[in-house]
């Protein structure tokens, strides 16, 4: 019997994981990557830290995945979330679980994740072939084969792993929509997701650089009042608007920041009710009750916020504390309970974290992973019209989906 030749076109998370999975089946596999070293996106994710996956049950983990979920329990129910513990801690990388059961390596280096993968595609004797993948061969409905840098590289089966549109510099151009397009694939309409969100509110320069922990945001459409998203944690004003890890989830579920029908508000002081704050505001006035208004606040707000909340409040910054009166007061707690800061837009799609949209899984077979259109073509992570919101979801499904779609394309016939 002919051993199956593969090849795996992108050197990312999904396309390491389809590689190795395939070269284990029993596969003849070369990987294709355009930049000069495999897995450059995933050296940066978390931070640098990669979060691998998230250590939830299977039901848990596709109610963080907003777009197509149930594509997904074949991948899923294939290769979980345990099993990508085990991969990695096989693979020598010792994990740890954060707040919100994000997974860590030990070492907090992404470096080690992207060693562990190359080390493997190594072990199985992949062979890693720097280039461009220019286009997909087939003859009668069926692959053949792939054009990199003007060669063609003779293929039974072809895995696209090309990743999205975001961060560029690592390789994601949008090459596959591209040669899923040349086939005849459908990709749905692209746009960035977890990525920072930009307002032209005067409060953000005001604010720059400022870090908020612990504080609770909702995200609210303006002309309904309905609360679109609500989160608890951390957020960063920059010179464009807001990010950090709640903001970035907040953008998945904004369908058009553009047209600025979306408010932020943010409680300072989410674990105190208003009465309680109030009584917090009345304890601090009396330690300062001597004192001007602008001189008081130190004790409940970071120093650059108290500017802001105090103009906000409407209350006279000269104002002695001991004759602000309980309307000014509730002002002021109106104001640290509810800063409004307004949505205009997202940052580009370069610098989200994930794309949403891609190639239409409903071309897709869900338990393989292969192409509706084009028989022995298959597809994985990124480049599919699946997203989900940050904590190791994005990751976990370029895994799973890279592994079925590496033992499924291994698969005689």
């Amino acid at each position: 019997m002919n051993t199956i030749r593969i090849a795996v076109i992108g050197g990312g998370a999904a396309g390491m994981m389809a590689a190795i999975f395939a070269a284990r089946a029993g596969a003849e596999v070369t990987l294709i990557e355009r930049m000069n070293a495999c897995g450059k996106k995933l050296r940066i994710t978390g931070k640098g830290r990669c979060n691998v996956t998230n250590d939830c049950s299977l039901q848990e983990f596709l109610q963080n995945v907003p777009t197509n979920p149930r594509f997904l329990y074949g991948a899923l129910s294939f290769f979980s979330t345990e099993d990508t513990k085990r991969f990695f801690e096989d693979a020598g990388v010792p994990l740890k679980v954060e707040r919100g059961r994000r997974v860590f390596p030990v070492s907090d280096k992404a470096e080690d994740i992207v060693r562990a993968l190359t080390d493997l595609c190594r072990a199985e004797g992949i062979t890693l072939r720097f280039g461009r993948a220019e286009a997909l061969l087939s003859e009668n409905g069926a692959i053949s084969g792939v054009t990199v840098d003007g060669e063609t590289i003779d293929a039974d089966r072809v895995i696209v792993c090309t990743g999205g549109l975001s961060y560029p510099r690592t390789g994601s151009d949008g090459d596959g929509y591209r040669l899923a397009q040349s086939v005849g694939h459908t990709v749905t309409p692209l746009t960035p997701s977890l990525v920072p969100i930009v307002s032209k509110s005067k409060l953000c320069p005001a604010l720059l650089g400022l870090s908020l922990r612990n504080v609770s945001l909702s995200i609210v459409q303006k002309q309904s009042g309905k609360v679109i998203y609500e989160d608890f944690g951390e957020m960063l004003f920059t010179h464009f608007g807001m990010t950090g890890p709640m903001i970035l989830s907040a953008s998945a579920h904004i369908p058009d920041a553009v047209s600025g029908n979306y408010e932020a508000r943010i409680n300072l002081k989410p674990a105190l009710d208003e009465k309680t704050l109030d009584e917090r505001i009345r304890s601090d006035f009396s330690k300062y009750a001597n004192k001007d208004f602008s001189n008081a606040l130190d004790d409940l707000l970071p120093r650059k916020l108290i500017p802001v909340v105090i103009s906000l409040s409407g209350i006279d910054p000269r104002k002695k504390v001991n004759s602000i009166t309980k309307d000014e007061r509730r002002a002021l707690v109106g104001v640290i309970r509810k800063l409004r800061i307004s949505i205009d837009g997202f940052r580009p799609i370069s610098e989200a974290i994930v794309t949403k949209g891609g190639v239409s899984v409903k071309e897709i077979q869900p338990k393989t992973m292969e192409s509706k259109l084009c028989k022995g073509l298959f597809f994985a992570g990124e480049v599919l019209d699946l997203d989900a919101y940050t904590g190791g979801f994005n990751l976990q499904i370029a895994f799973s989906t890279g592994a079925l779609a590496g033992v499924s394309a291994a698969e005689t016939r």
